[in-house]
């Protein structure tokens, strides 16, 4: 991975970080973490300019949140409601749940998405409840750049800083990604589970 990152900005340069950054947001495999102190690695040694680096992570970021965003668009709230009607043991979420949440983002959904374009594994996944929510496009962007723009500054100056032990900015936060995806997997299994036993301890009691 790292060497086939190397390869890619080494070629293509700022559109080459933006590619990366474009593609992180599709595929979550593939680090923000090694990618943008890279950048700013190569900013330190003066192959590149800092300010073009986190512009260029930031366009990329922007829109590899646009395809999250429409699929959460086109399947919109109503085809989620009968989905968790009739799939709502495995989705562990019931049609109230999906009214309640819905609210819920309609009012606080600005600062959801704003927070988790700042949290790993969160930044990818936060778009898909704004287009379930039909956030105005204009407001998805706007807090989408920020956000963005934010967590890219804090990784190139990272990167910057390190200079030839940038890698060291993904040993840190690679742990803190592992650990909120272990937290969100673990989380539905335990939803799982306890719809499952539910209906078990209710025969039981009886």
């Amino acid at each position: 991975m790292f060497e086939w990152v190397l390869q890619v900005v080494g070629q293509a340069g700022y559109l080459g970080l933006a590619l990366l950054m474009f593609l992180e947001n599709l595929f979550p495999p593939i680090p923000s973490e090694l990618i943008m102190p890279l950048g700013g690695f190569l900013a330190a040694r003066g192959d590149l300019n800092p300010v073009l680096v986190v512009l260029a992570g930031t366009a990329g970021s922007v829109l590899g949140a646009l395809p999250w965003y429409w699929l959460g668009w086109k399947v919109g709230k109503t085809r989620l409601m009968r989905w968790a009607d009739r799939y709502g043991a495995v989705m562990t979420i019931d049609p109230p749940e999906v009214e309640r949440a819905y609210d819920w983002f309609r009012r606080r959904g600005w600062t959801a998405v704003l927070l988790g374009r700042l949290v790993p594994a969160v930044r990818t996944l936060i778009s898909v409840p704004a287009g379930l929510a039909c956030m105005p496009m204009a407001a998805f962007l706007a807090l989408t750049t920020l956000g963005s723009l934010v967590w890219s500054s804090v990784l190139v100056g990272a990167g910057y800083l390190l200079e030839s032990q940038y890698e060291r900015v993904e040993a840190y936060v690679d742990p803190v990604s592992k650990a909120i995806v272990f937290g969100i997997v673990a989380l539905y299994l335990w939803r799982l589970g306890s719809r499952y036993l539910r209906p078990r301890d209710a025969d039981k009691a009886r």
